[in-house]
């Protein structure tokens, strides 16, 4: 293939603006706030499963001491109720004797209720507060995913203005090129990720391989409009005096 040896050297503009939308388009797939995402929702999730478990917990021991609550209240009752039937001296000795006996009873069933319901108070106090801590997780939780999330929008947005401008560079620069190598500078770099490097000092800017002499000799004897390709990755080798040929 024949090419004017200006417009060979020109496919070096195009491979340098190729290279940075090659790098805009890796930086896009591993920008490290995609990463931080990732991780913030995965914590934001735990967090939310910690907060639902502790909230579930709270609501259990809280309708327990509800329970217990009554239950004391039922026992409190009952004693007073008994009081009122001692006092109202309407009662036979033999009843008087059994009230006194249920009174005993019912004391130390409310004292045992009474341990039994400071017990819960205690335990669901440990677990609101519990709560409250992992409520405040949560809130961070959530803070560092929009903050992760903010990150990643103005890295994105500078991504892309830089991928606009070197795409209009681009645009600029392929009416430039005679079809035929246009379409094998696409070939090449489609397939090997270069499509055209420098010839700088017998090695090639595409694999950074040395090329052997024969390769060497046979470059030197090509034309300068000859298009000449590296034997090691195929990229198009563009001479310039850099080359040392």
């Amino acid at each position: 293939m024949k090419a004017d040896a200006a417009v060979q050297r020109q496919l070096l503009e195009l491979a340098k603006v190729d290279a940075e939308l090659s790098r805009v388009a890796h930086r896009r797939r591993t920008l490290p706030e995609l990463t931080e995402i990732a991780e913030a929702e995965k914590t934001l999730r735990e967090r939310k499963d910690a907060l639902v478990a502790v909230q579930t917990s709270a609501s259990d021991l809280e309708r327990e001491v509800a329970r217990q609550e009554r239950e004391v209240e039922s026992v409190r009752a009952r004693a007073d109720r008994d009081r009122s039937l001692m006092q109202s001296g309407s009662v036979s000795a033999k009843q008087l004797t059994d009230l006194e006996h249920e009174l005993d009873t019912l004391a130390r069933r409310q004292a045992a209720l009474e341990d039994d319901l400071l017990e819960l108070m205690e335990r669901k106090e440990a677990v609101d507060t519990d709560a409250q801590r992992t409520a405040a997780e949560v809130d961070k939780a959530e803070q560092d995913l929009t903050d992760a999330a903010k990150r990643r929008d103005e890295a994105i947005a500078d991504l892309d203005t830089t991928q606009a401008r070197r795409e209009a560079d681009r645009a600029g620069l392929l009416p430039r090129f005679p079809e035929d190598l246009l379409k094998l500078y696409e070939r090449v770099r489609e397939q090997r990720g270069i499509g055209a490097a420098l010839l700088r000092s017998r090695k090639c800017g595409a694999c950074q391989l040395e090329l052997d002499r024969n390769a060497i000799a046979e470059i030197k004897a090509a034309p300068e409009d000859e298009v000449v390709r590296c034997d090691n990755c195929g990229a198009i080798l563009v001479r310039t005096l850099e080359s040392g040929l």
